[in-house]
């Protein structure tokens, strides 16, 4: 059975997509057996596509993105090896609804992957912003994935 990752933001269409696209393409360059995904915790844009300028960042960087948005559901946490929160609203909202302890366990935040976050482990949210805060965005989602990388090819490796 593969590992499985899912990231989850807010409305499913910015940050989670963005990160869901960078992981999914280091994992196939890598050849590793892991699935991967995105959803939200909020479902106001369920059925979308991603946000155009998340694409366009994407693009601009060399990946792909084929997206449809969904809202994250609480028995999902079962399906999930580690559930990967944006910032710390996400967080705690996915903690709240998770069923157990083992559950919350799960829940991440991918900047605590960036040995250079600091204390600061929160993707701002680009979807009000303009080009160069979806660009950043994005190099903060590439900062976290040699690490991010590193957890997940040690434990598909000891499973």
């Amino acid at each position: 059975m593969p590992y499985r990752v899912t990231f989850v933001c807010t409305g499913n269409i910015c940050r989670s997509p963005m990160a869901e696209s960078v992981f999914r393409h280091h994992v196939e360059e890598e050849g590793l057996d892991v699935e991967v995904d995105s959803s939200g915790t909020g479902g106001w844009h369920a059925g979308d596509a991603a946000d155009s300028r998340t694409v366009a960042a994407l693009s601009r960087a060399g990946y792909r993105s084929a997206h449809v948005a969904r809202q994250f559901e609480d028995g999902w946490f079962a399906d999930y090896d580690l559930v990967i929160a944006l910032d710390q609203g996400h967080r705690r909202a996915l903690r709240a609804m998770a069923p157990d302890a083992g559950a919350r366990e799960k829940v991440r935040l991918l900047r605590e992957f960036d040995p250079a976050a600091g204390a600061d482990l929160d993707v701002p949210d680009p979807y009000y912003g303009g080009r160069s805060d979806f660009d950043h965005a994005l190099e903060l989602v590439e900062a976290a994935m040699p690490g991010l990388l590193g957890e997940v090819r040690a434990a598909v490796k000891d499973g």
